[in-house]
């Protein structure tokens, strides 16, 4: 690039000049390519401890006049071709022009000035590109390719100095973070560290401070530790590596699946992530959406909000709290749809304003006392006064855009679904008319048991509370103050007096209505009224698989409460499951599901409990109703650390019982209703939806902490489940006005009960001993167990794939899974940086099996093929590798799976002579041998027939099936007659059946005969598999012999076969004439009846020893892949030293 002309006084100072001319010199720094000598070392160690290399470019072109001692640096470049380029132009338009000058000052005067204009073009040009590069980056991303020959389309993220670790000694170096690799790098006195780790396979990555690794981070595979230190910032960089390690697990679970097809804004903000990662190559452009993307997420977690919301921007405040009638100090939080504020003392206040609740913004009156102050009103006649705002006018204009694109707020009732008219509303299978349109299960439950009952349309929860119970009343009478003070609805003003009533317990008037605001799930169900009549109606129209199951278990949802024991209960359940399949369609249905949601529709009408579902599964508990229940996988290895860190001697004692891994899958899945009686764990639910997982977490350890001498004395798991069993079966709740007992009781009736625990006070001491358990500490231990929960389904799925092919491979259990981590590599490329294939082909209801997880196209396969081959095929290799790409692609989707990888290698490596041939045979003919290929055979097929008569026809198979003779059809018809004539049982037609679905193992005579253009191109095949041989003269001769004697072969045969009748009259030769002569450039064709079979190629190769010999040599696949990565290694380090080379 052409740089701001600059004096330098020592031209020659670590710089060695390459190009000179009477005004201008190119010249190459030391320590960068081949030679240099010990100087040139010391430069290239400096340049890369220093990274002088990223602001010193390896090559630059000097302006020099006359005899002077200044020279000017013009032009600079980080490779060769880029600085050769500017020597050139400036031969080309500047060396002639300044050559008439007759002041050396002139010309430089005249240089400079034409190199200024230069870059002045170029910035104009670069004006409307906001995101262009910085200068530096785009050197540290092109010698980051370099050094590690990455595609163009891997991204640079950022890069930091650092020490890498090798045994006891510190490396100094640089350590790159790209999107899809970790990379480090040091050149020190000409020793040099290239280290390369994919995202993909790491298993864990901590930040700890040890004795020998003092502030480092450890980056673990499956393999080895890998610990760096030195950072000049060492928590920037481990956040960065935990976002790129996070998107890498994204990948390997491919979210993109499992996400569901939400709302349009949904859709952009997966577009826009994409581009992100994708499209832009600069360091702050991605390294900005990163840490976008985080904000999001923190953002989201803080206030439950949806993932289509996108924070727009914070800024510090005040918010005048008239609870407190003081100003609480916080940060004010703008998206796309909502206003929100965090105080920043914990539990203070939160509050949350969605706009399409706003009526008024406007700004008040500033003083001494309330500077810059906002005013904000709401429907529900709420005023929110914000101050202390550093640029309240661009908030307010902020805020207002934002209005304008919002839509009015929807009319809200009992359900939020849409306007429907009568005659059509009653033909739907969710309407108005519907019982659970408007009333919760209990609700209805209760009405069947007082008819008399009467209910208010404005409140249609108060006949929950109906009969004699004071402590609901007064519940409902606590929570009636808090609403007077703080505020109703979702604007409410949220504090720790709130969390406080939420642990005295929630009426059951009050918990839709709460559930709902507490989760986030009111403000989405406002957002798309009407969407879960539509998803039901969508799901009528289909047949899935999530609907069988459903099926399957809804009568074994809560079996034992009677609000499940009519039809009402069950068409509910059945119609909320199935709108969230049709809403997820990956996830579909996953057991534990159907419980949750059963329990919402004992408190909630159908839509709210619908949208409920909706919150825990996507938002509360991500990833833990999916096919590998990965998030509960992941809880449940931060449940043990967890217990580790706060009950260390019971921990030990757990993990030689192996009971922890049993009890908490289920606690975490259910939420504990599987395992606490129902009016007790809907208490819990109550906490649950406040505070989020960590309540789970802490009532969990206080379960253990209850029970730990009981456990100390137990010998075996079966006695550990069954003392924690009996321990949550007496938690009970004594405001209930009934018992619902736990259904699968591990309590005997035999057994006397133990005694009862209150559910309140387990709760509240869970507060007080495991209180200090903070959300953020939980993600970031979520992040560490995500690592290896992922990783160990991946161990897995290997360990499936493995088994399921070892009986039809000869390879080791070892060769097999160096190849599927091969495989996999291939995969995960085409991920990385090109469309790739989708992971599985199933479809969205189906599982994925593990053989369909990881899939190649033809480039990626012929790039496998023809690094592991035994067979040298030399410039046929490309060719062969597409062959076999085809004959293994069955289903012709443009994808081979691992097992159709491992048959044909299994039969080069360790098949007989006759499978090996059977293969090629197999490759020389439709659908490996396309027509396209055969024509090409035209060409050579002079060589081989120049001697042989063409008249001859050789009867095809149905040809030859329909000359047979008239004796044998009679013979056959008689004999069908015959057994026409037996009659046929059932017997007979199920033998039948049988014999068609067992597989029947190919013969080699079910294999089709080949005609001469195939027979060619095998004949080619076969001369570039010998080139190079050891015995290529033998073989070629063997081949020569071979060849002519199956010309011979299906020449004869063609002749004795040829039962063709007396010409037609199409058939007759014209008239006498002048024949066309031949064009001598061209050979003759290929002869159409000719054709030959399998066994005559078997048995004519088996004439020759040399042949046989070549065929039955052993290979040995170890050595093929270490050939595969020494010359991967080889070439690397060709492109790096061509670079350094001299100019082509």
């Amino acid at each position: 690039m052409w740089v701001e002309p600059e004096e330098v006084l020592l031209a020659a100072a670590l710089w060695v000049s390459e190009r000179a001319n009477p005004f201008f010199v190119l010249q190459r720094r030391k320590g960068h390519g081949r030679g240099g000598g010990l100087s040139g070392l010391l430069v290239g160690t400096l340049d890369v401890v220093l990274d002088s290399s990223a602001r010193v470019a390896p090559y630059r072109i000097l302006l020099q006049t006359g005899d002077s001692q200044v020279y000017w640096t013009i032009a600079c470049g980080s490779s060769r071709r880029e600085i050769t380029e500017h020597w050139e132009w400036l031969e080309s338009n500047l060396l002639q022009t300044i050559s008439i000058f007759e002041n050396d000052e002139d010309v430089t005067t005249f240089v400079r000035g034409k190199i200024c204009g230069l870059i002045a073009e170029e910035q104009r040009s670069l004006v409307s590109d906001s995101d262009q590069d910085p200068v530096k980056f785009q050197e540290a991303q092109q010698k980051m390719r370099r050094l590690f020959s990455m595609p163009e389309e891997e991204k640079l993220v950022n890069y930091y100095s650092c020490s890498f670790w090798k045994g006891r000694v510190p490396r100094q170096g640089w350590v790159y973070l790209c999107v899809n690799h970790l990379c480090f790098y040091s050149l020190i006195l000409g020793k040099e560290v290239v280290l390369v780790i994919p995202w993909t396979e790491v298993t864990q990555l901590e930040k700890n401070s040890t004795l020998l690794f003092p502030e480092s981070i450890r980056v673990c595979t499956r393999s080895e530790n890998h610990f760096f230190s030195m950072f000049l910032n060492i928590g920037d960089t481990f956040r960065l590596m935990e976002q790129l390690a996070n998107m890498a697990m994204s990948t390997l679970l491919d979210h993109e699946r499992a996400r569901p097809e939400r709302d349009p804004g949904a859709r952009a903000e997966r577009d826009q992530a994409k581009a992100g990662a994708n499209a832009r190559s600069s360091a702050p452009q991605i390294k900005r959406d990163l840490d976008a993307r985080a904000k999001n997420q923190q953002y989201r977690s803080w206030f439950r909000l949806t993932e289509d919301e996108r924070l727009d921007g914070h800024t510090d405040c005040t918010l005048w709290a008239p609870f407190a009638k003081s100003h609480v100090p916080g940060q004010l939080f703008i998206s796309s749809s909502c206003l929100c504020f965090r105080s920043r003392q914990d539990d203070v206040c939160q509050l949350i304003i969605p706009l399409r609740e706003v009526t008024v913004v406007e700004k008040a009156d500033s003083s001494p006392v309330l500077p810059s102050p906002v005013s904000i009103s709401t429907r529900n006649k709420m005023n929110f006064l914000f101050a202390n705002l550093k640029d309240r006018d661009f908030l307010v204009q902020r805020i207002s855009d934002f209005l304008q694109r919002t839509p009015d707020s929807p009319i809200t009732g009992p359900t939020m679904s849409s306007v429907i008219p009568d005659c059509e509303s009653k033909s739907r299978q969710f309407h108005q008319d519907l019982p659970t349109a408007k009333y919760s299960l209990l609700q209805l439950h209760h009405q069947q048991q007082d008819p008399g009952l009467k209910q208010d349309p404005q409140n249609p929860g108060e006949e929950l509370n109906h009969g004699p119970n004071n402590k609901q009343r007064v519940k409902e009478e606590a929570w009636r103050l808090h609403f007077s003070e703080f505020g109703r609805g979702v604007c409410m003003y949220r504090t720790s007096r709130t969390r406080d009533l939420v642990l005295k317990g929630i009426p059951d008037s009050l918990r839709a209505e709460l559930w709902l605001l507490f989760s986030g799930a009111q403000v989405q169900m406002e957002a798309h009224p009407g969407l879960y009549s539509e998803l039901l109606e969508r799901a009528l129209e289909q047949d899935s698989l999530a609907k069988d199951e459903i099926e399957r278990d809804l009568h074994r949802s809560m079996p034992e409460h009677k609000a499940f024991q009519n039809p009402t209960g069950i068409s509910a359940l059945r119609r909320v499951l199935t709108a969230y399949a049709q809403r997820n369609p990956a996830i579909g249905y996953c057991q534990a599901m159907n419980i949750v949601t059963s329990v919402l529709l004992l408190y909630c009408p159908e839509e709210q409990a619908f949208w409920l579902l909706v919150a825990l599964c996507e938002r509360l508990l991500p990833d833990y109703y999916n096919t590998r229940v990965t998030g509960a996988l992941v809880d449940q290895g931060v449940f043990e650390e967890l217990t580790q860190t706060q009950l260390a001697p019971l921990y030990e004692h757990m993990q030689n019982l192996g009971v922890l891994s049993s009890i908490s899958l289920s606690w975490f899945l259910t939420l504990f209703l599987s395992a606490l009686p129902f009016y007790s764990a809907t208490v819990l639910m109550d906490a649950f939806f406040c505070d989020g997982i960590t309540v789970i977490f802490q009532v969990a350890l206080s379960v253990l902490f209850d029970n730990m001498e009981a456990l100390f004395a137990c010998n075996d798991e079966g006695e550990a489940m069954t003392v924690l069993g009996r321990f949550l079966e007496n938690v009970v709740n004594r405001e209930a006005d009934e018992h619902i007992p736990v259904l699968h009781s591990a309590v005997s009736s035999e057994e006397p009960p133990g005694p009862q625990i209150d559910v309140f006070s387990l709760i509240q001491e869970s507060y007080q001993r495991f209180g200090g358990l903070r959300a953020d500490v939980i993600e970031q231990m979520r992040f560490k167990q995500r690592l290896k929960v992922i990783q160990s389904l991946e161990d897995t799925a290997q360990r499936s794939v493995v088994r399921a092919v070892m009986t039809e491979s000869a390879f080791s259990t070892d060769e097999l899974e160096e190849l599927y981590c091969l495989f996999k590599s291939k995969h995960m490329s085409s991920c990385y940086w090109g469309p790739g294939p989708t992971p599985g082909s199933a479809g969205p209801d189906l599982v994925v099996p593990y053989l369909e997880q990881h899939r190649v196209d033809h480039g990626h396969f012929s790039q496998l093929i023809i690094e592991l081959s035994p067979w040298r095929w030399n410039s046929h290799a490309h060719i062969m590798a597409a062959r076999l790409f085809r004959l293994q692609d069955q289903n012709q989707d443009g994808l081979v799976n691992f097992k159709e990888f491992i048959c044909p290698l299994t039969v080069m490596f360790h098949g007989d002579l006759t499978e090996k041939l059977k293969l090629l045979y197999k490759l020389h003919l439709p659908p490996a041998l396309i027509p396209e290929e055969a024509e090409s055979a035209e060409e050579a097929a002079s060589f081989f027939t120049h001697n042989n008569n063409k008249d001859a026809s050789f009867p095809s198979a149905d040809d030859r099936r329909q000359a047979a003779s008239p004796a044998e059809e009679k013979s056959e018809g008689e004999t069908s007659e015959k057994k026409d004539e037996k009659v046929k049982d059932y017997r007979f037609y199920l033998r039948q059946w049988a014999r068609e679905q067992e597989p029947r193992k190919e013969s080699i005579k079910d294999l089709p005969r080949m005609n001469q253009e195939q027979f060619i191109e095998l004949c080619k095949t076969l001369y570039c598999m010998f080139s190079e041989d050891p015995c290529e003269q033998q073989l070629y001769h063997s081949i020569a012999t071979v060849a002519s004697l199956l010309l011979r072969i299906g020449e004869v045969a063609k002749r004795f076969t040829n039962h063709s009748p007396a010409p037609s009259p199409a058939q007759t030769p014209a008239e006498p004439g002048p024949a066309p002569s031949p064009a001598p450039s061209q050979g003759r064709a290929p002869d159409a009846d000719w054709s030959i079979s399998f066994e005559q190629v078997l048995a004519s190769l088996l004439t020759e020893t040399p042949l046989v010999d070549f065929f039955e040599r052993k290979a040995q696949l170890r050595d093929k892949m270490a050939a595969g990565k020494d010359k991967m290694a080889a070439a690397a380090r060709s492109r790096k030293e061509s670079e350094s080379e001299a100019f082509k």
